[in-house]
């Protein structure tokens, strides 16, 4: 599985021979858990099991609520409330399937800034990395369509809003519009929809999740330190590793007890603190909402999608261009769309020799500049599209955009990096080990 050096499983009785000889899950599970994994991994490292555990919570839940949900414009606020009322546990079951969406996404970005800051995301990982962006994208896709389902005013002005980008595109928009919606408009063949790919669409990120965990298996797992594992012999690779069991899976269940906690406090305590009051309110067509605002972990892209209007100059003068077939609002959907596509292409974008930024003193602070970057397009995307929160999309958009396609590019010319160590051990025993008054140091940092 990895080209790390490292015992595999050998069957041992007539019975496991037997089985292994026709189908070898049990040697599969086994180098799974065995794998060889860098000894150095920082508390960083532990979104994975969070996510996990979200993505299973998620399908269980989900599950539970799809017996009771009623797909039906005129049925469907009211099965919610039937849930809330009248199902035995109904109410924590939504409660954690919501809140559950909102620790998903939090891990997810967790995640995928220690990935862009550890350039997890470099040779020989850019396949894990592009899987990864894919999971991140249906992940927005069924939440967006999980979005619609309780079928309240947010949920009705957020598909319409959303759906109509679409109608932006030159040419062909509306076709894809009708054909998205099932009809003119967002209606009872729009909620159909949308439940029957909500509902299809985390198998799907299951589906891809054993791919991406095939795939850092198959290249090994990154470090903080960004230096490889020694390949040489497995007696090198072994002062590099540890089995990711018990070391890592305790690390990691430990880390994952401190989330619960944190979360079960809000599901239990403040369970609609990240929800708007507005979708307690059952959809009417008749009457807009004052300000229509996404969940949380779509506001920095609807930031961007916001940022691009008719006053700024680089959409008059695409306009101009392309004789008005590019106008403000597909401008804004290029330019969503398009700040998601740059992530994914971090890999090559990047062209710094060295891979961790604990070891590019310049990068660390447009780094950081873009971590302060993304929480500033979070905040104006929450609020009203006026002044001065318009100007300030634009110039955080900027950033975004100018972070990926300028500043990583001539980083990895300009800048003096410092000394990386020789081998994983080297900087174990700095952090942990020897230095630190003994060898037997735990992994974590």
């Amino acid at each position: 599985m990895s080209g790390i050096p490292h015992d595999h499983y050998e069957p041992n009785s007539r019975i496991e021979k037997w089985v292994d000889s026709r189908l070898p899950i049990i040697g599969l599970l086994y180098d799974t858990l065995m794998i060889p994994t860098p000894k150095n991994l920082n508390w960083m490292w532990i979104w994975g099991i969070v996510l996990t555990f979200c993505l299973a919570l998620q399908i269980i839940t989900g599950i539970v609520l799809v017996m009771h949900y009623t797909p039906h414009v005129d049925l469907a606020f009211s099965s919610i409330e039937h849930i809330m009322r009248n199902v035995n546990g109904g109410y924590m079951i939504r409660y954690l399937h919501m809140n559950g969406a909102s620790l998903f996404f939090l891990a997810v970005y967790a995640h995928i800034f220690r990935s862009l800051y550890y350039g997890s995301y470099k040779a020989p990982r850019e396949i894990t990395w592009i899987i990864g962006m894919l999971i991140y994208l249906l992940m927005m896709a069924t939440a967006f369509m999980g979005y619609v389902l309780p079928w309240g005013q947010m949920s009705f002005w957020g598909a319409t809003v959303i759906t109509g980008l679409f109608g932006a595109i030159p040419f062909v928009g509306e076709a894809i519009q009708t054909w998205l919606l099932g009809g003119p408009a967002v209606d009872n063949a729009t909620l159909n929809r949308f439940f029957s790919l909500h509902y299809l669409l985390p198998f799907v990120i299951a589906g891809l999740v054993i791919v991406h965990i095939w795939a850092f298996h198959t290249t090994g797992n990154n470090n903080p330190t960004g230096v490889e594992v020694r390949r040489g012999s497995k007696a090198e690779a072994e002062k590099d590793t540890l089995p990711f069991w018990p070391y890592f899976v305790i690390k990691d269940l430990f880390a994952l007890a401190v989330i619960m906690v944190v979360f079960w406090a809000v599901v239990g305590f403040m369970p609609n603190y990240l929800g708007h009051p507005d979708n307690y309110i059952e959809a009417n067509a008749l009457a807009t909402p004052a300000h229509i605002v996404p969940e949380w972990y779509f506001l920095p892209f609807y930031a961007i999608l916001r940022a691009f209007t008719d006053d700024v100059w680089v959409v008059q003068i695409a306009s101009f261009v392309t004789g008005g077939i590019i106008d403000a609002k597909f401008f804004g959907v290029l330019a969503m769309f398009g700040s998601i596509a740059i992530m994914a292409l971090a890999p090559w974008l990047d062209t710094s020799s060295v891979r961790s930024g604990r070891y590019r003193p310049s990068f660390k602070w447009w780094f950081w500049l873009l971590v302060i970057d993304f929480f500033v397009l979070m905040w104006v995307g929450a609020m009203p599209a006026e002044e001065p929160y318009s100007s300030i999309s634009l110039i955080a958009t900027t950033y975004w955009f100018a972070y990926f396609l300028v500043i990583l590019p001539l980083l990895g010319v300009l800048e003096k990096p410092l000394q990386q160590p020789d081998t994983i051990e080297e900087d174990f025993n700095v952090h942990y080990g020897k230095a630190n008054g003994g060898a037997e140091a735990t992994p974590a940092e």
